[in-house]
């Protein structure tokens, strides 16, 4: 019960969000579309702790504040290498190890990466995931050990 009413505030939530009505006869139409929603989620049993992640709810906001910060620098260090009269490219492939035990928290990191300009998960597998990197300052793996560290954090709370 905890896992469905708390799937749908995060909907409705979300489609109060996007949609941006407030008349009494809209939200009520947005609130009967959440219901159904989690009725139908509810029939497919698709409730579970990956479906909707609760205990990750206050950890993962900080985290999703960190990682904002850290695709916003990676994004000005992704323009200077683009805008450089000779760009200072330096691809490599780099094996980066995941300590997270979950099968979430492996997603979170290899999304993390991902997320962050200069840098692609292209593998995961045997405790590691291989990652493309744009340049050797990108393939740092300091950075790759903060983010993992962050993420095995997220996961424990």
């Amino acid at each position: 019960m905890k896992k469905a009413v708390g799937l749908l505030v995060a909907l409705f939530a979300l489609w109060l969000v996007l949609s941006g009505y407030f008349k009494p006869f809209l939200l009520s139409l947005g609130i009967l579309s959440c219901l159904f929603t989690v009725y139908l989620a509810s029939r497919m049993k698709l409730l579970d702790d990956e479906a909707v992640p609760l205990q990750l709810r206050p950890s993962l906001l900080l985290y999703w504040g960190w990682l904002g910060r850290e695709v916003f620098k990676s994004s000005i260090a992704v323009s200077k290498v683009i805008l450089a009269r000779e760009m200072p490219i330096s691809q490599q492939l780099i094996a980066v190890p995941c300590t997270q035990k979950t099968e979430m928290g492996h997603v979170i990191f290899a999304n993390s990466i991902t997320l962050t300009p200069g840098t692609v998960t292209v593998e995961s597998g045997n405790g590691r995931f291989l990652v493309h990197a744009l340049t050797e300052d990108f393939a740092a793996p300091e950075g790759f050990a903060d983010m993992g560290k962050r993420v095995t954090a997220v996961e424990a709370r």
